[in-house]
């Protein structure tokens, strides 16, 4: 894993300024997805596209309309993860995550 830099920004500080390196996999095959940027204290509920590392599928989708952004599923079992949709209270595009579909350890 190279070495990635997390994203100081407005979301970031309005969280409270503290994040963690998640990294996220599948529950049910436990298929490494990606790693993803958690902002503030929680349960993930949903995961901002600004803020997925080092996935082929799911990073630098940010910038395509809703219309166009896949649906996140898992690549080895296909098990649906979550569906994508923006975030009305910030108007930022996310997946809203399927209870109980990610498992999620903190990564260093």
């Amino acid at each position: 894993m190279t070495r990635i830099k997390l994203k100081s920004d407005k979301y970031k500080k309005a969280r409270g300024g503290g994040s963690k390196l998640l990294d996220i996999q599948c529950s049910s095959c436990h298929q490494h997805l990606f790693f993803y940027q958690k902002d503030g204290p929680g349960i993930l509920k949903r995961m901002y596209l600004d803020r997925i590392y080092e996935s082929i599928n799911y990073s630098n989708l940010g910038n395509l309309p809703l219309q166009k952004i896949p649906q996140l599923t898992c690549p080895q079992c296909h098990q649906l993860i979550g569906v994508p949709y923006v975030y009305e209270r910030e108007q930022r595009l996310a997946f809203r995550l399927f209870s109980g579909a990610v498992s999620k350890k903190v990564s260093k």
